[in-house]
């Protein structure tokens, strides 16, 4: 069995090199299962405002390994934008995952809501296990048929852990 890996989750600015390497990375790999690269959807002042952040995983030797950032959607519902880990990182993901959810509860967020390619299959099926529920397609992803939307109800990831 190997050996957990340990990851440093930690805020940034989203246009700090590290940030833009990473989103980089994700739009490339958007591009190649989806077609799109997700840039159209995300804008850094998305994540600059009250209630909002960015935010990197680094391993154990300070690489830069993950990002994720959350903004504001409505009242007591925040959007996950950008959620990625580089390839070969294992529980980076659902460290990042994790961590955004802990610190969204901590801003007074009740639900996080986020949007995915039904063409990224990886990617549904990881937020399917991490307990999201696929939800009607809201905000600029309403009738779009390539759009699978997501939630989760912090109170019960925290009951989970409790």
């Amino acid at each position: 069995m190997s050996q957990e890996r340990v990851y440093c989750v930690a805020p940034v600015d989203p246009t700090e090199p590290d940030a833009l390497a990473l989103q980089a990375a994700l739009s490339e790999t958007l591009e190649g299962l989806t077609g799109s690269s997700g840039r159209a959807s995300f804008s850094y002042d998305d994540v600059r405002v009250k209630g909002a952040g960015f935010f990197i995983a680094r391993d154990e030797a300070g690489k830069p390994v993950g990002c994720v950032g959350c903004r504001p959607l409505q009242e007591g519902i925040g959007e996950l934008k950008r959620l990625f880990a580089l390839p070969g990182n294992p529980g980076a993901g659902v460290t990042l995952l994790r961590w955004v959810e802990q610190w969204a509860a901590q801003q007074g967020y009740r639900e996080l809501w986020l949007e995915t390619r039904t063409s990224n299959q990886k990617a549904v099926e990881f937020y399917l296990r991490a307990g999201y529920d696929i939800i009607e397609n809201y905000g600029r992803y309403f009738g779009q048929e390539d759009a699978v939307c997501f939630a989760v109800r912090l109170e019960d990831k925290h009951a989970e852990r409790a």
